[in-house]
């Protein structure tokens, strides 16, 4: 004899034709449910994480990860530093700067600006700066050259290309015979990035060499500070409270998450309420199941009367509904994950193809960071969604399991 028998009877049920036809469609609506609901979640989550990780992508390229400096500003033994800084657990590379607020000038527009000076060959071991090069090179940053790199769109906004001169303004004031004008300088474009919009980087980063800074900023041989990069991003809030430790007391250090932090934490709580919102689709489906079981039930009830004079448990034939409706829940999510994986891999080409048939641009890099839709597939997300509409399914079957095993074979067969 097969056993278990309420493995055997459960599936017997599920493939075979029901007299009652209402009941297969039923049935079939709860599968198709389960499987839209699990692809519609795939689908989601993937797009929100292929945007979680351009935007990621944007801020790390140029974000600095961690920064020491002192509450002067002015680190004047900071080869010594340096080393102390790059000898740190965790730390891949240390780079020295001189930062100060001003404004860049050319044919009588005016921006702000952050003018960072900076050691070129450093660069490319800090940030992404070197590969978002558009126009020129980092390495015309020469010393004394007074060349400067500026963003793509504060370039546009000037109106200025390679070779043109801008004029670097800042606050602070110098006394000369006709009288306390600000300071400032002419600088030659050598250079010009684009980040992307969204954080502002093309619109504010200006950077020039270390030793013009150390001149235009009066430092002498001093610096502003380090900016540091980390072997692990997401850890770089946990080290800046161990390197603090080991700096002098009147140094100070900041981390990425205090500036960005709060942003990611939005994206991170969009995600967990989207998913939890489109759970809901799931939900429906699987009262969809409890109906459909219920009717099957209904219908099996001279069936489960014959299973019970020839000494069926409750027990089994609890669990032979259990088995039907779970077989109903792993298709429907079966199906729903090979269509949401199907879609997720081809969601960013069916956009593009639907803009190009439409003629209309769904997504704009003014508003989205990126003017196409990404997407990201991460197995963590398919496993959670798969053992959450299992789940689901499971719990749906345990009324009407309930009920069928709540059958007394008297009151089944009397009107048999």
């Amino acid at each position: 004899m097969f056993k278990p028998l309420s493995l055997y009877i459960g599936l017997r049920y599920t493939r075979a034709k029901r007299r009652n036809h209402f009941i297969s469609f039923i049935a079939l609506s709860s599968m198709l449910g389960i499987a839209i609901g699990v692809a519609v979640l795939i689908t989601v989550l993937s797009v929100m994480n292929g945007f979680d990780q351009q935007i990621r992508e944007r801020v790390f390229s140029l974000a600095r990860q961690v920064t020491v400096s002192n509450f002067h500003r002015q680190i004047h033994d900071w080869q010594k530093m340096e080393h102390l800084l790059s000898q740190q657990p965790g730390v891949a590379a240390a780079e020295p700067y001189a930062s100060a607020q001003g404004m860049v000038a050319s044919g009588g527009l005016v921006h702000p600006t952050v003018v960072s000076g900076i050691k070129p060959e450093y660069e490319a071991k800090i940030s992404k700066l070197p590969q978002l090069m558009i126009a020129g090179s980092l390495k015309k940053l020469t010393p004394g050259a007074f060349n400067i790199v500026l963003g793509k769109e504060l370039a546009n906004q000037l109106g200025v290309y390679i070779g043109d001169k801008v004029t670097l303004v800042l606050p602070e004031a110098s006394l000369t015979p006709a009288g306390v004008i600000p300071r400032f300088k002419r600088f030659t474009v050598a250079g010009i990035f684009d980040a992307g919009s969204g954080f502002g980087f093309d619109s504010l980063w200006t950077f020039i060499n270390l030793t013009d800074a150390q001149k235009l900023f009066k430092l002498g041989n001093a610096v502003s500070g380090f900016w540091l990069r980390v072997d692990n991003v997401y850890a770089a809030p946990r080290m800046s409270v161990q390197i603090i430790d080991k700096l002098p007391r009147d140094y100070t250090i900041s981390d990425w998450s205090q500036e960005y932090g709060a942003f990611f934490q939005a994206i991170s709580m969009e995600k967990t309420m989207m998913a939890l919102i489109l759970l809901l689709l799931i939900a429906i489906a699987t009262f969809n199941l409890v109906s459909s079981l219920v009717m099957v039930v209904n219908d099996k009830r001279s069936d489960i009367a014959i299973l019970r004079t020839f000494g069926a448990t409750p027990r089994t034939i609890m669990g032979i509904f259990i088995v039907q409706g779970s077989v109903i829940g792993f298709i429907g999510t079966l199906l729903g994950v090979l269509g949401g994986l199907a879609l997720a891999l081809n969601v960013t080409a069916l956009v593009a193809w639907l803009e190009h048939v439409t003629n209309i641009q769904f997504i704009s890099s003014n508003v989205y960071f990126v003017n196409y839709l990404p997407s990201k597939i991460e197995a963590s997300d398919v496993i959670k969604i798969c053992i959450a509409a299992l789940v689901m399914s499971l719990l749906a079957t345990l009324y009407p399991a309930w009920r069928a095993s709540r059958t007394q074979p008297a009151e089944a067969l009397r009107y048999e």
